[in-house]
């Protein structure tokens, strides 16, 4: 066992000191982690749990708005001065995604200087303003600003809220509290989509109100944020460690002051090991570190490809058109049908909250998105028995069995979708290392939300021009692509404590490195992944 010597740094600033320790010889790294984790042994209180359910309200804020949009395209007709155009309804679409792109941005430029909190705040001030906008709009210009001013509230939230609670979270339920995030985010979906359809019968108006009620959760996670502490892993690289070891013993009560400042240590020692100065890196360091260290490139490349298959294999399509979709297959009320999918989706991601930390994250990932590409393929085979124009008309008024089936490929994938890829790829900030993680989780959500212009401002413009058979295919490849890369490079890091993730891609990819941790410390996994909580 390495021995690990503490040298203080004094420093003019309480904000900016940081307990130094020298390099512990690296073969042992991992090991020593491990044994100072020993507070993730102890019960977790419920605390911790009702700041996750708190700060997941921003999963609530995304789904929201990815939700409403589907039902209000549909009813929304000449409030707008005329009815809108494919082009148009792709723009105010697609312009919620932009403008969650550079709220995502700025989000990752100030979670490391600011906290995790701060921005979280600023998301829920911009969500109301872009609401308000909407709302009131009788134009489509002002209906688009408002759409991408919200969107920068959504991409706000989404980087910062699974980055927050995975740094928050104890290792045993880290995956469960990021998928109940998720599960927020589609319990939103569920919300927007019913509302949309209730207000459907409303002539003119009556989607305004759809649009509006959105603003209450941001009002209302606003105002409970105030309860939340801030990250210990922030606080302590901020040099704030008696405040870390507040929040430490707020969410492990039973843990003694031994096993506090064990975990404080590890975390020292996590930040020490890869930058003595990480708090007054400047952006284009860290960004640059990520590029130029092998293991912490390939960790960010794999979060960020979970990402990019979760989005571009084509589910956001039946979220913003699942009414449009419907309505060309032929179902007379398509807002009401639209709702089996935003349903759907709420119940398969409880599946994924029971699972995700019982089974791990590749093993599910394995099976649910190889079922995605099937159900895509088995989509597009049935869109070639259904007479659609070029316009996207349905030629018939009998479509029968292939409308039955594209509607059952669309729940099947669906239920793949929500119980894997949907949460896993935001638990994917569990890979990338303390020294980037904010910037490596904005990259990540620039990938989501970058993925989402494509599919957002494409999809009606593919099921022209490649048909719905061409665009459904295309989705399958996709989807088919993403399995042979779980497949050969995603790990298993269920149960490991963050500062021992990091090791797993200092071996290539990690996949066989991983699957041997998980043997050799099969007694901790087994701790952390079935112990209940109590206090």
């Amino acid at each position: 066992m390495a021995v690990t010597h503490i040298a203080k740094v004094e420093s003019p600033s309480k904000e900016t000191a940081v307990e130094h320790y020298e390099q512990p010889r690296r073969a042992s790294t991992a090991e020593e982690l491990v044994e100072l984790s020993g507070i993730e042994s102890t019960a977790t209180s419920k605390a911790a749990w009702l700041i996750a359910i708190t700060v997941s309200l921003g999963g609530f804020l995304f789904g929201y708005d990815t939700g409403y949009i589907s039902p209000v395209l549909v009813t929304i007709g000449k409030s707008l001065g005329h009815e809108l155009s494919s082009s148009e309804a792709e723009l105010v679409t697609s312009l919620t995604s932009g403008g969650a792109l550079v709220g995502a941005v700025g989000a990752g430029l100030t979670a490391d200087r600011w906290g995790r909190k701060m921005p979280i705040w600023a998301a829920c001030v911009v969500f109301c303003l872009g609401t308000l906008l909407q709302t009131c709009a009788f134009h489509v210009p002002q209906f688009a600003v408002g759409r991408f001013v919200v969107g920068l509230g959504v991409g706000s939230a989404a980087c910062i809220v699974p980055l927050y609670i995975g740094e928050l979270a104890p290792a045993r339920y880290r995956g469960c509290m990021i998928a109940f995030n998720n599960m927020s985010v589609t319990f939103g979906q569920l919300v927007a989509s019913a509302l949309g359809a209730g207000f459907t019968h409303i002539k003119g108006d009556g989607w305004r109100v759809t649009v509006g009620l959105g603003a209450i959760p941001a009002i209302l996670l606003a105002g409970l944020l105030v309860l939340c502490p801030e990250s210990p892993r922030q606080l302590v690289a901020h040099g704030k460690v008696d405040e870390a070891e507040k929040v430490l013993t707020r969410i492990y009560p039973g843990s003694s002051a031994e096993q506090r400042h064990a975990k404080i240590k590890s975390i020292q020692m996590s930040i020490h090991e890869a930058t003595a100065t990480m708090v007054d890196d400047s952006l284009w360091k860290t960004t640059k570190r990520i590029f130029t260290t092998a293991a912490t490139c390939r960790a960010v490349f794999t979060a960020c490809m979970i990402m990019a298959i979760s989005q571009l294999g084509g589910f956001n399509t039946l979220m913003y058109y699942s009414a449009t979709l419907f309505k060309i297959v032929g179902f007379s009320n398509a807002t009401a049908v639209a709702i089996v999918v935003s349903g759907t989706n709420f119940i398969f991601s409880l599946v994924n909250l029971v699972l995700v930390d019982r089974f791990g994250r590749r093993r599910i990932l394995t099976i649910t998105v190889l079922g995605m590409s099937i159900c895509m393929l088995l989509a597009a085979i049935s869109f070639h028995w259904i007479p659609v124009s070029k316009e996207l008309v349905v030629q018939s008024t009998n479509i029968g069995w292939p409308g039955i089936l594209v509607l059952i490929c669309i729940i099947c994938y669906v239920a793949f979708f929500s119980s894997g890829v949907a949460t896993i790829a935001w638990i994917g900030t569990e890979l990338i290392p303390m020294e980037v993680r904010a910037v490596g989780t904005m990259l990540n959500t620039v990938t989501c939300w970058s993925t989402n212009i494509i599919i957002a401002s494409t999809f009606l413009s593919m099921m022209k021009g490649m048909t719905p058979s061409g665009a459904f295919g295309f989705y399958c490849g996709i989807c088919f692509f993403g399995w042979i890369f779980v497949v050969t490079c995603y790990p298993e890091c269920k149960g490991m404590p963050l500062e021992a993730v990091r090791e797993v891609f200092a071996h290539g990819f990690g996949v066989k490195y991983s699957k041997q941790w998980q043997k050799d410390n099969k007694h901790l996994v087994k701790t952390v992944t079935t112990q209940s909580f109590g206090h």
